[in-house]
């Protein structure tokens, strides 16, 4: 590789495996745990002994994140779930509680697997194992996310059926999955039904409220909040931040500061719910003035700044183009010692990628990266594609090296964002390297880089390099060809 340019790293170019050691290896060295898992049910076995043998000569260390990660994702039907479920239900070193039974539940729900879902609750209380309230809230959540309603309200009647009672916590956690789901219609008539059956307490009020908050309802907030202070009930933080962020979403903005400026008139002390609720309210106003006036106000309070508030004023300065603002919060809360979870840090990258060059989203990754924060493999092609349209192809490279050095691995679009970003700078040598290491490894890139590499191989006069480069182009399309007809037909090779 003595040709190539010295100004472009080398170290992108090496390989994850070598060739000889890619052929030596078994295919099945290639997949994940849960896949090879996942796998067994493809060869369509016949008989829960045969898929169960198949199973069990899988060598692959089970655990209970593992047994989440198969029944997950991918594509297993409910009878696939639940049997894989049995078996390794029976594994040693595999508990046989409540929570293990969650993971199936749950996955099962989200699937809309409902007759399977019900079938493992009751296999549950056969095996003497008690559901508690986060398996009957995920069976329930499960019904109303599917808009099936009355299918939650008889689960919590029949609730005994499962060794519980319609109790308050059953209630409230039935009222809570109603009113997260906007069903709050639902919810209020189930709270006036039981009413005088079942004792209510402070948390079921500031679920209600929260409801009807959601909707910007401030009629039937009010009424929540006088029947809970009539119950006996003091509104705390929780209520107080439910009732000013139902009045932001009312418009009713001078309202919800007066209750704020109030609530210690009133013996209750505004902590980090209620500050970060009424910035929400001047944040859909884009009134960023009083947001930094309210943050000042929360740091110099009893209280910290959480993770919500540092989340909700950078997206906000962000969506409003306010750059220099969002790095600074995004400093400071790094600073605090709060690391934002891989999901936000990739939000935050998003819009500083659509717009402008790519120098803000570059500094909130190296920060991000210096204070231990794990990065997301859409955020590095987030960055990729930034990079290459603007042909920084030094920070691109040292860039994909870093993702790699992270733990992640290189698909279509990686090896895309980097040959198009070696073009654009004229950096023809190093995009072919790219390209045939990309067909070495299984991808074959679009028609509209291949072509463009291929342009830019004519144009520069080197047609004996753009002839060869071709022919690798044509086998690696055919044989995708090839690999995209057998799976249409069902065979996995």
């Amino acid at each position: 590789l003595s040709h190539i340019n010295t100004t472009i790293p080398l170290y992108p170019y090496k390989e994850s495996y070598p060739v000889k050691q890619i052929e030596s290896r078994d295919v099945d060295e290639f997949l994940l745990p849960e896949e090879k898992l996942r796998g067994i049910f493809l060869q369509k076995l016949r008989g829960r002994t045969a898929i169960e043998n198949a199973l069990s000569n899988v060598s692959v260390e089970l655990s209970i994140d593992l047994i989440a990660k198969v029944v997950d994702r991918g594509n297993l039907g409910g009878e696939a779930m639940v049997l894989f479920f049995n078996w390794a239900i029976k594994q040693p070193g595999i508990p046989r509680d409540a929570h293990s039974y969650y993971i199936i539940i749950r996955a099962l729900g989200r699937r809309k697997f409902f007759e399977f879902m019900i079938q493992v609750l009751h296999d549950m209380v056969k095996d003497g194992v008690k559901p508690n309230l986060e398996t009957v809230s995920a069976v329930m959540d499960s019904f109303i996310r599917a808009r099936r309603v009355h299918k939650a309200l008889d689960m919590f009647e029949n609730l005994e059926e499962f060794g519980l009672t319609p109790d308050t916590e059953s209630l409230n956690v039935l009222l809570l999955c109603l009113c997260r789901r906007t069903h709050v219609g639902a919810a209020n008539s189930l709270f006036n039904a039981v009413g005088g059956k079942i004792k209510f307490n402070c948390v079921t009020y500031n679920i209600m409220v929260s409801g009807w908050s959601k909707l910007g309802r401030v009629s039937e907030m009010e009424r929540t909040v006088k029947a809970m202070i009539a119950d006996g009930f003091t509104p705390d933080c929780s209520t107080f931040s439910y009732l000013i962020e139902g009045l932001g979403r009312a418009g009713q903005i001078d309202d919800a500061v007066e209750i704020f400026d109030h609530m210690k008139e009133k013996g209750c002390i505004p902590d980090t719910r209620v500050y970060n609720a009424i910035i929400s309210n001047f944040i859909s106003t884009q009134n960023f003035d009083e947001c930094k006036k309210y943050y000042k106000a929360l740091l110099e309070s009893n209280f910290d700044p959480d993770l919500d508030t540092y989340t909700k004023l950078i997206s906000a300065f962000l969506k409003s183009q306010k750059v220099a603002d969002a790095l600074e919060i995004f400093e400071e809360m790094l600073v605090q010692g709060i690391v934002p979870p891989t999901g936000s840090l990739t939000s935050f990258i998003e819009p500083l990628c659509s717009y402008g060059p790519p120098h803000a989203a570059m500094m909130i990754y190296k920060k991000a990266r210096k204070f231990g924060c794990q990065i997301s493999l859409n955020a590095y092609k987030l960055l990729l594609k930034r990079l290459s349209r603007f042909g920084k192809s030094g920070m691109l490279l040292n860039l994909w090296d870093e993702m790699q050095e992270s733990g992640h691995t290189s698909d279509m679009e990686v090896y895309e964002y980097v040959i198009n970003g070696l073009c654009n700078i004229g950096h023809l040598e190093n995009a072919v390297h790219v390209m045939e290491e990309a067909l070495r490894k299984g991808f074959c890139p679009s028609k509209i880089v291949c072509s463009k590499l291929n342009n830019k191989l004519l144009a520069a006069n080197d047609v004996d390099k753009a002839y060869k480069l071709f022919l690798k182009i044509k086998d690696a399309r055919r044989n995708e060809n090839a690999q995209r007809y057998w799976r249409s037909n069902g065979w996995h090779f």
